[in-house]
């Protein structure tokens, strides 16, 4: 079942690996990763037409074997026993990204969620995941790979350093190979925060490069630079493709063939378009990181003043550091919005969004348990409110933050029409939950 013969090799050589609109595409994301403080070999890359797509590839390369080779700790790895191989479990926290888990299933193998600390998400409380991969082995599985995100879009936190050094050794010291989803780390809204470190910065210091593989979609860039209404030199070829880094050992280099094979088998090929934005995009160009910076301060102000107003409500929430979303709890409002007839993340989903709008979505579609009143709102909310044909992302789209912000900039909470939308939502928090504002 994992392997049919030995042509498929030849065939991944002539696929996306050699294909020439994604040589452009490798060549520049070795540069991206190296500003970054990962020096990147063209060949520790792979692209993709889509981040989702290339979590596919990594998982179905370390089912392969390719995992197991030079791997180093716990019992993890190996086989299930009387030489029958059985499909690694996929390790993930929650609240994650959706599509995590559909890839891992995809494949056939067994998903475990494990919830998050205190203070952010997207990665694993490092006791908890010592705890499910117990459990994982218990049920005669074998525990093999961990994804993670170090910038998580879901609750717009990155965990702090020392706290995914803790993962990053829970996870090294169990056989795990860490998959690190970093496509929104150039959205954090100030880069004197919490400092976004890559577990293969970490781990290639600790001599444990081999257990980490980058995954980079370029859809933040593509936002930037394309959907800002600014003409037709502007306008977006193509969905926003992915890059995937390879550490530059026996083992990474395995991974990454065994990746490739699965991607050519896919038929994964960039378009030529697509291909040459992104190798330009991730040239990182003075235009680019200006509006880059200029997009993360509009929704630095903007999810500042939406988290305000969600906790004046009375909502349990993180506060933002990154990109557009927040992940609000009301599970300590449980009895007064069970009187209203919402138990359950869904309901809490479908009743925010007759009154707000499809700004708001549930818990349970993070893979966060259905039964707690937990919700990401976004600051989509208070855009869709800014003046201008349209308004703002009113239909999903970045607001042009070169058109909307004035020369000298207020507090975004102050703008014509957000101070009416952040009013709305702590009017509909405080009415569903029967609270006052602090």
């Amino acid at each position: 079942m994992r392997r049919t013969d030995q042509g498929v090799r030849g065939e991944a050589d002539a696929g996306p690996l050699a294909a020439p609109s994604a040589t452009a595409v490798r060549e520049a994301a070795g540069g991206y990763w190296h500003r970054r403080g990962l020096p990147t070999d063209p060949a520790q890359v792979a692209v993709a037409p889509c981040t989702p797509l290339l979590l596919l590839a990594v998982l179905a390369a370390a089912g392969s074997g390719a995992a197991e080779a030079g791997s180093a700790g716990g019992d993890g790895g190996g086989d299930g026993g009387a030489g029958t191989r059985v499909p690694g479990s996929v390790l993930l926290p929650h609240p994650c990204a959706s599509w995590y888990a559909e890839q891992a299933r995809l494949l056939g193998r067994a998903v475990h969620t494990v919830p998050v600390p205190v203070e952010c998400g997207g990665i694993p409380d490092p006791f908890a995941l010592l705890e499910a991969v117990r459990r994982s082995r218990e049920a005669g599985e074998v525990p093999q790979a961990l994804v993670l995100s170090v910038a998580d879009e879901v609750t717009g936190t990155a965990p702090p350093p020392e706290l995914l050094h803790e993962v990053c050794e829970a996870a090294v010291a169990e056989g795990l190979l860490i998959v690190s989803d970093e496509t929104w780390r150039d959205t954090s809204h100030d880069p004197h925060d919490t400092v976004i470190v890559s577990p293969a910065e970490m781990l290639t210091e600790a001599g444990r490069a081999d257990h980490v593989v980058v995954l980079a979609g370029l859809d933040a860039a593509f936002e930037v630079a394309f959907e800002a209404g600014r003409g037709a030199a502007f306008r977006r070829p193509g969905p926003p493709p992915g890059i995937a880094r390879f550490p530059a050992t026996g083992r990474g280099q395995l991974l990454g063939e065994q990746a490739h094979q699965a991607l050519a088998a896919l038929r994964a090929d960039l378009p030529g378009p697509v291909a040459t934005a992104a190798a330009e995009l991730l040239g990182e160009s003075a235009e680019l990181r200006s509006r880059r910076s200029a997009a993360a301060r509009l929704h630095s102000g903007l999810a500042s003043a939406l988290h305000r107003a969600v906790t004046d409500a009375g909502a349990v929430c993180r506060p933002p550091h990154l990109d557009r979303h927040l992940y609000a709890d009301l599970d300590p409002f449980r009895p007064r919005l069970a009187a209203r007839g919402i138990t359950d993340a869904a309901g809490l989903e479908a009743e925010l969004v007759r009154r707000l709008g499809p700004y708001a979505v549930g818990g349970h579609r993070f893979g966060d348990d259905p039964h707690e009143l937990r919700v990401r709102l976004t600051t989509d909310l208070l855009t869709a409110a800014l003046p201008g044909p349209g308004g703002g992302r009113a239909a999903g789209h970045p607001v042009d933050t070169e058109r909307s912000q004035p020369a000298v900039e207020p507090d975004p909470g102050e703008w014509p029409g957000v101070a009416e939308a952040l009013a709305q939502v702590q009017s509909v928090l405080v009415d569903l939950t029967d609270g006052s504002p602090q």
